[in-house]
């Protein structure tokens, strides 16, 4: 018969249905350990050793371990590889427990220390600092499919900050795109639910919940003050409350009362196009060679967060992308007021993300601190500001958030030490003189040394023994030592010493004067650290009961930080403040990639600045000229100008006009997909499908050798009509870069669309890649020239150049693969045109394979032929 599991194992096997895929960890003394396929999982991600234990049904149990004070560590290397796990902890003492078994008739042998799930730690409901990247935001995303509309809650618990949003299913790609979410949660019964969904049931779905569940929150009668929730918004946030909740166990984090973003407030781009730009993340993985490392300047992990989320989602408001330029404009003609306030900042602790630890409930002595220091830093960043003229408005609406804690920053600087501990357990972060009482307490305590030393002087003196010593371990406590001759002197009855241990060398005793000097000294020490955790709460209390004014000043602080940042990026790379127009036009004079000038000034290279004017009259422009020329980053650099623009930021540019877009697209490489087994060619239509299902006139769009992954004759009648598309029907801003010179015929039917190309000289034989964009069609590739340059073997360019010449021949004697294109009707025209009558009846007679059916099947497909035949008659 197999061995019954053991109690403890009982226990586990408890907790681990109750935490269902997430790793258990099991709290046993100083260590969490795991059993099982979680050992398994654990070890492998965490590259420990492996062991088992016991028996559980006959069979070892695989088990390793994590020490309690370094779980830190190994809890975000988990979560970085996608695990989710369960924090188990001991709820009681082992007194306790003995105490229970008793009362329960059990033996104490038998008390089982009780433990329970207290929270599960998951990838978008972190709060600890050293699980937390500084300069990102970490975001838990819920969707929640409603009638024709899908609802979206975001929130960053590190901090505080929700967002609600509604969009339209063909939208979601690009909403979860822009917010970058760690985690995204879903109902259950969702189909469609985005990829690496967590599954949670409906029922948490639910909008009367969520808006009773906001209201409840925040104290709110009702949520109309707070903005306009649609119904799936609240059923998200209905999903986000009850996902929190779960991973707390009934706790919930730190939430600022939910923020309604509208769908057309800010700059749209799909995945493809975030991914092609580099915005926040390279194409090969990480943040550098990123827009985001290019430009950020930001001294404080809440700016860069704050500057991340800007880039993400830039504006589409006139007079909110207005406000933010004019911030960063009155840093740029301030060096000096920019300096001093970046100096300040930089000091500045993260009080945001200190503030969601303390109202979480995980939050430290040093937490405090950070937000002492951090509010005291505040009002120095606000006198700076109101001392400053022409203030911008954007500033002057800050002012008071950026004040108003003198009572609090006074009360915790009073009551802290200037530099609190992350560990509470100790004491020692509640400042001298705050707490008399308390200050006796550590007089006592802290006087133990000399207590002793004068209580062992004193049984030196009396016993005649030099070498008599008092000592302290974790197990006796304090105790007195002699050497074992000496040990009969105190062994007497009216020594006044009691025998405690006898040890090879010497023998150990005790006196009442030293138990009650150990007692006194112990209770001084416990109820002084009694005196600092009550305090200790006291001052978190405070903090919490200010909790969205000390968001605010975060926010604020962020803020001014990106401005400055800006501003110190701008006058740094000597950018220009943009004009921003409603029209849709883009004239950028002198324009540059940030991050392609930044990667060459480091190799001591220049880059060369381009213009480029697109207007309603001439908003298509189709580049031509060689590889290597310089179109790609042509093509990028004036979408990354447009998108940081939108984003409140000066551009890299000698002076630019920039129209407001809705939408910005770019369909350049596909690389990145290839491993979700799509082809590059695939990759390439579903992107420009997308372009043509979703861009208007405001848009923006670049395209890069649309039709390159197919045949020729294929590629180029797709770039053709796309091209067409593009002008007659979507009429919007595009920059379209081509190998087929044949497309330069268009020109001749599409009035907006003109030609240009980037140029490119031979000189004594090599190719000059010049990277200067010019007007004109291109008048070769250079393909053969770029080979060389890239290294091909001479006997294959050789062989190219014969091909090459005679396909030429043949192009010229035949008119070229583009001859008769220019009679085609435009593609307005032929999108009317009906398409030819197919003949079904003729198709299905071709299909059949007589010579395969059987004599009934020839019947009833006879049958069938006659009563198709029947249908189509008029």
């Amino acid at each position: 018969m197999a061995n019954q599991p053991t109690p403890m194992m009982q226990q586990y096997l408890a907790l681990k249905r109750e935490a269902g895929d997430a790793l258990l960890f099991y709290r046993m003394g100083d260590f969490f350990e795991l059993f099982f396929d979680d050992a398994k999982v654990a070890s492998g991600v965490l590259d420990i050793a492996l062991t088992s234990r016991g028996e559980h049904g006959g069979d070892k149990v695989p088990m390793c371990g994590v020490p309690v004070h370094a779980a830190e560590g190994y809890l975000a290397r988990l979560i970085k590889a996608g695990c989710r796990v369960a924090i188990a902890e001991q709820v009681e003492t082992p007194e306790e427990a003995k105490a229970r078994a008793k009362r329960e008739g059990l033996p104490s042998s038998k008390a089982l220390v009780a433990r329970d799930i207290v929270r599960f730690v998951t990838a978008g409901t972190l709060t600890e600092e050293a699980l937390l990247e500084p300069r990102r935001a970490n975001l838990l995303v819920t969707v929640a499919p409603v009638r024709d509309g899908i609802g979206l809650a975001a929130c960053d618990i590190s901090t505080g900050r929700m967002e609600l949003e509604e969009c339209a299913p063909p939208a979601l790609d690009a909403a979860l795109a822009r917010l970058g979410a760690s985690e995204v949660v879903g109902p259950d019964d969702w189909d469609n639910a985005p990829s690496g969904t967590i599954a949670r049931p409906r029922s948490d779905f639910r909008s009367d919940d969520g808006e009773a569940r906001l209201k409840a929150i925040h104290g709110l009668a009702t949520l109309d003050g707070l903005g306009t929730f649609t119904r799936p918004m609240l059923a998200a946030a209905a999903g986000l409350v009850a996902y929190l909740e779960h991973a707390g166990r009934g706790n919930l984090p730190f939430l600022l009362p939910p923020v309604a973003r509208g769908s057309g407030a800010h700059l749209a781009m799909d995945a493809a196009t975030r991914a092609s730009l580099e915005i926040l993340e390279a194409q090969g993985g990480g943040r550098a060679g990123s827009l985001i490392a290019c430009v950020d300047r930001c001294v404080t992990g809440a700016g860069a967060r704050q500057l991340a989320d800007d880039l993400s989602a830039p504006l589409a408001d006139r007079d909110a992308i207005e406000a933010r330029l004019a911030a960063v404009h009155h840093f740029h003609a301030d060096p000096l007021l920019r300096a001093d306030l970046r100096a300040v900042l930089r000091q500045a602790p993260d009080i945001g993300r200190a503030l969601g630890r303390l109202v979480a409930g995980r939050g430290s002595p040093r937490d405090l601190g950070q937000i002492r220091d951090g509010l005291s830093e505040a009002r120095r960043v606000r006198d700076m500001l109101s001392a400053s003229p022409d203030l911008p408005g954007l500033f002057q609406s800050m002012i008071g958030a950026l004040g108003g804690h003198a009572a609090l920053v006074d009360h915790l600087a009073r009551a802290l030490v200037p530099s609190p501990p992350t560990e509470r357990q100790q004491g020692g972060f509640i400042a001298a003189g705050y707490d008399h009482a308390l200050d006796a307490l550590r007089e006592t305590s802290g006087n133990a040394r000399r207590a002793i030393a004068a209580l062992e002087a004193k049984y030196r003196e009396e016993t005649g023994t030099p070498s008599l010593k008092i000592k302290h371990n974790k197990v006796l406590g304090y105790f007195i030592e002699v050497p074992a001759k000496h040990g009969d002197k105190l062994m007497a009855a009216d020594s006044g010493f009691t025998h405690r241990q006898t040890m090879a060398g010497a023998v150990r005793f005790n006196s009442l004067g030293l138990h009650e000097e150990a007692s006194r000294i112990a209770e001084a020490g416990g109820h002084a650290l009694a005196a600092e955790e009550a305090h200790f709460e006291e001052l978190v209390g405070e903090v919490v009961a200010a909790r969205e004014a000390i968001a605010a000043t975060a926010a604020a602080l962020a803020r001014i930080d990106v401005s400055a940042a800006l501003a110190e990026r701008a006058a740094e790379g000597d950018w220009c403040r943009p004009e921003v127009l409603d029209e849709p036009r883009l004239e950028v004079t002198g324009g540059r990639h940030p991050v392609v000038e930044q990667a060459l000034a480091r190799g001591g290279e220049r880059f060369v600045a381009n213009d480029c004017s697109l207007r309603f009259d001439d908003r298509l422009w189709l580049i031509g000229g060689p590889n290597m020329g310089g179109k790609s980053t042509f093509l990028r650099q004036n979408a990354l100008i447009l998108l940081l623009a939108q984003a409140g930021s000066y551009v890299p540019a000698a002076s630019a006009r920039v129209g407001i877009a809705d939408r910005l697209f770019s369909r350049v490489g596909a690389s990145d997909n290839l491993a979700r087994g799509r082809s590059t060619f695939m990759v390439e239509m579903v992107e420009t499908a997308a372009i043509l299902s979703q861009a208007t006139e405001r848009s923006f769009v670049i395209l890069d050798e649309v039709g390159r992954g197919t045949s020729t004759f294929d590629g180029m009648a797709l770039a053709w009509a796309v091209v067409e598309a593009v002008h007659e029907q979507l009429r919007c801003r595009c920059l379209f870069a081509t190998h087929y010179h044949e497309l330069s015929r268009l020109a001749d039917s599409c009035e907006a669309l003109s030609l240009h190309h980037v140029r490119a000289r031979e000189w004594k034989g090599d190719l000059v890649l010049l990277h200067e964009l010019a007007v004109g069609a291109a008048d070769r590739s250079y393909g053969l020239d770029v080979a060389r340059l890239a290294g091909v073997p001479q006997p294959v360019l050789k062989r190219a150049r014969a091909v090459l010449d005679k396909l030429e021949k043949a192009r010229a004697e035949t008119g070229g693969i583009a001859a008769g294109l220019g009679d085609l009707p435009l593609f307005a025209a032929s999108v009317q045109a009906e398409e030819p009558r197919r003949d079904g009846l003729r198709e299905t007679l071709e299909a059949i394979d007589i010579d395969s059916l059987t004599p009934r099947e020839a019947l009833e497909r006879l049958y069938e032929l006659k009563a198709e035949a029947s249908s189509t008659k008029h």
